[in-house]
């Protein structure tokens, strides 16, 4: 018999001795009368954000599953499990990020592994940025399908550290200091209401209109405590009323103007001072050389990009050019002049004439 299947042999024992339910009678013996933290810990699974981030060196974690998808960028629709593995996997095979067979593989594997583990223990390791939150409200989600309690997921989440001036995610942290996260304040065994909201915030971000955004956006959960706060910087990404820019252009162009006209800026410093704007840095240098790709690229250039014929990359140089200066400054409105063609989740924005804006004077999406 395995050590999980005896743990919920003595959950069960416990429960007809005592009257108590399963969700009372476990946590009872993981408190201190029977299976320690470790033993509990090791037998769970364990998701998180990305390979960087040491979870095999604290001892806590025997099975590990990562969450590699940049969920902020391309299609995210309201489709089958299925049906997203091969949309999402096409997505990041035709962005370069992967190939099409080893990411489908990925997402499977991945799924597989979720699935399995439905009558067990799941431990979530994750940061407070827009990357990772949608990570999350995506897995608890997909937990909540399958029927898992919410008593049997536990949510270790942090959007800062001590003795780390700025910080940048679990990745930075040695494996004693993330040993140390289960016994502080990061670490939240969920209940339903948790897992209701992220099932919400899920469904709101792959709707084909974002009109339950603003809705999520304004929760206040606190197990979920950095939900609000991402996704009221998504609705940001919809282009502005003032100038047809998402938040993230904008700040690419302020970037590069803050090199000067008369100098050159290079594509990784840029990337650097964009990031630093960021209350919660998200977005990997990658995916912000392409949105500085599209600027270039597009009808009416807003850069100049050296040498011209290449990818955007660390060392492409980059100008503001007359037209980028006219939209920065709100002079020309972005959309109108080039027009428009991303996925934001399951909204899909096209032509010149966007329905769906981020009103700059309100403050809010324009639904």
């Amino acid at each position: 018999m395995t050590r999980q299947a005896d743990f919920k042999r003595r959950v069960r024992a416990r429960m007809a001795r005592t009257g108590e339910s399963y969700a009372v009678a476990r946590q009872r013996l993981l408190g201190g009368q029977g299976a320690p933290a470790e033993e509990w810990m090791a037998q769970a699974l364990h998701i998180s954000n990305g390979d960087s981030t040491d979870l095999a060196g604290t001892g806590l974690a025997r099975r590990v599953v990562y969450w590699r998808d940049v969920l902020h960028e391309g299609p995210v629709p309201a489709v089958g499990p299925a049906e997203l593995r091969q949309v999402r996997a096409a997505f990041l095979a035709g962005a370069g990020a992967a190939e099409r067979a080893e990411g489908l593989r990925m997402f499977v594997e991945r799924d597989a592994a979720v699935e399995a583990n439905r009558d067990g223990e799941y431990v979530l390791w994750f940061e407070a940025d827009l990357y990772d939150q949608l990570q999350i409200v995506e897995v608890l989600a997909r937990l909540a399908g399958l029927g898992v309690p919410a008593e049997r997921v536990t949510l270790i989440c942090i959007g800062e550290h001590p003795g780390i001036a700025r910080f940048g995610g679990l990745g930075q942290l040695r494996a004693e200091q993330l040993r140390e996260l289960p016994a502080t304040r990061a670490c939240a065994r969920l209940t339903p209401a948790a897992l209701e909201l992220a099932t919400r915030a899920w469904a709101a971000f792959r709707a084909p209109t974002p009109r339950g955004l603003p809705a999520v956006a304004a929760a206040r959960s606190g197990e979920l405590r950095f939900v609000g706060e991402a996704f009221e910087r998504l609705c940001r990404e919809y282009p502005s009323t003032r100038d047809g820019l998402s938040l993230t252009e904008r700040r690419v162009l302020a970037a590069v103007a803050a090199a000067g006209s008369e100098e050159e800026a290079g594509a990784g410093e840029v990337f650097v001072r964009a990031s630093a704007r960021e209350a919660r840095p998200f977005l990997g240098d990658t995916w912000c050389f392409s949105v500085m790709e599209r600027l270039a690229r597009a009808e009416c250039p807003l850069l100049e990009v050296r040498p011209a014929d290449g990818r955007v990359g660390r060392g492409t140089v980059l100008r503001l050019t007359g037209a980028g200066a006219r939209v920065l400054a709100g002079q020309e409105d972005h959309v109108r002049l080039n027009g428009v063609d991303r996925w934001i989740g399951g909204v899909r924005l096209s032509g010149r004439d966007v329905r769906w804006r981020w009103d700059e004077g309100r403050e809010a999406l324009t639904v």
